[in-house]
């Protein structure tokens, strides 16, 4: 079985749905699929300094890089749709992630023109809150091209239940299936060290962290986290709250005024994008992570806070009723009150706080692993190119 994952990019800045590719990709190969990535160079406005056009051996897979160019974030690239024309038929099958995106909708072209299946996995951008911002550009996009291409998929990746029942109502003809994202248990099995993270920001030491781990962007709701946590802060003076997360579209002034006007700017520390031992001495550090988010496909943050043993407060908006089933998680309204509420239960409760954090560990630990999800995928990928039912459908 020969698979092609196609994502318009994988640069850093666009943190979690990057890091599912490749883990994916990684994953699938260890367990003896074959697989190839083909991307463009993009890291949001800025270009990655990697060889173009030519195959980039990786652990279990390969991928190559094509030149973009960009108006505003839409990727545009002719030398990925010559490849894509001329190779797609080497492959079996064919994996995208992202939609409202060229080189996914030039992709599915291919696919169809050349009759290779192909499945979607649209990263919860199919979500009503996700189709209302930037409406009109996504109306007329969905209408001339975007729906099409989805209804000709052989089927579309769901990351949850309730992602699924979000999309029903666009009618979509292609069988829509639930695999969810995962994480890499190596990475957490040991007990990460906070000292890289004081040293790089003293003035925290000392202070109850609370973390917000994600882009700078509108639907993180960090508009609502800001009076959630000035609330907080009138009765948890020492708290301090760490906003980790690149800004691509130049949003951070307004972020930052909203902490302004809450009065509460000097407890909030912005730390820029977080990866690699930075990121994990952050969830070290941090007592409390938060995720604020009005929508969600499926927060690779959140998994990887649970899996740090962090309690979380996130809201409904991250389509993650599971964790709130099973007690891993406060799961609340998409409001500050709410947000607010659940941040004072953990700082009055510590204990109680820590032990939902151990809880939410072990959670994640047996139901939420890329080997799982890649399991999952590979017996997807059969049952599309035998034709049979899916077994994972909704």
């Amino acid at each position: 079985m020969k698979i092609l994952l196609v994502i318009p990019g994988i640069g850093s800045v666009y943190g979690g749905t990057s890091k599912i590719a490749i883990e994916l990709a990684q994953t699938l190969g260890r367990q003896g699929t074959f697989i190839d990535i083909v991307t463009t160079n993009a890291n949001g406005l800025a270009d990655l300094n990697v060889p173009l056009k030519t195959w980039i051996n990786q652990e279990f897979y390969r991928v190559k890089y094509f030149p973009r160019w960009h108006i505003g974030d839409y990727k545009l690239s002719y030398s990925l749709t010559k490849w894509l024309f001329d190779n797609v038929t080497n492959y079996d099958l064919v994996h995208t992630i992202a939609v409202f995106s060229y080189p996914v909708s030039i992709t599915h072209l291919a696919c169809k023109i050349h009759r290779i299946p192909y499945i979607n996995n649209p990263q919860g951008m199919l979500e009503p809150w996700a189709l209302k911002y930037k409406s009109w550009k996504k109306k007329l996009y969905y209408n001339l091209i975007e729906k099409a291409s989805l209804n000709n998929a052989s089927a579309i990746q769901m990351l949850n239940q309730a992602e699924a029942q979000n999309v029903k109502p666009l009618n979509l003809r292609s069988p829509l299936f639930i695999v969810p994202n995962g994480i890499n248990c190596q990475e957490f099995e040991l007990q990460h060290n906070p000292k890289t993270f004081y040293e790089q920001f003293p003035h925290t030491r000392g202070k109850t962290l609370i973390l917000f781990l994600g882009r700078i962007d509108p639907k993180k709701g960090i508009d609502l986290l800001a009076p959630a946590f000035a609330k907080a802060l009138t009765k948890f003076s020492n708290a301090h709250l760490i906003i980790a997360g690149p800004d691509s579209t130049g949003f951070l002034p307004t972020v930052q005024n909203y902490f302004t006007e809450e009065g509460c700017l000097d407890n909030v520390t912005f730390t820029g994008m977080l990866t690699g031992v930075m990121k994990y001495a952050a969830l070290a550090a941090a007592s409390i992570y938060v995720a604020p988010s009005y929508s969600e496909g499926f927060s690779m943050s959140v998994l990887e806070a649970m899996a740090s043993g962090l309690p979380c407060i996130i809201t409904k908006g991250c389509n993650f009723p599971e964790a709130a089933n099973n007690q891993a998680a406060f799961v609340v309204d998409i409001e500050s009150l709410a947000i607010a509420n659940a941040l004072l239960d953990c700082l009055s409760n510590p204990e109680q706080a820590k032990i939902m954090g151990e809880r939410a560990r072990k959670f994640v630990f047996e139901k939420y692993t890329w080997d799982q999800v890649a399991r999952a995928m590979q017996l997807v990928y059969a049952e599309v190119l035998q034709q049979n039912p899916l077994s994972a459908l909704y």
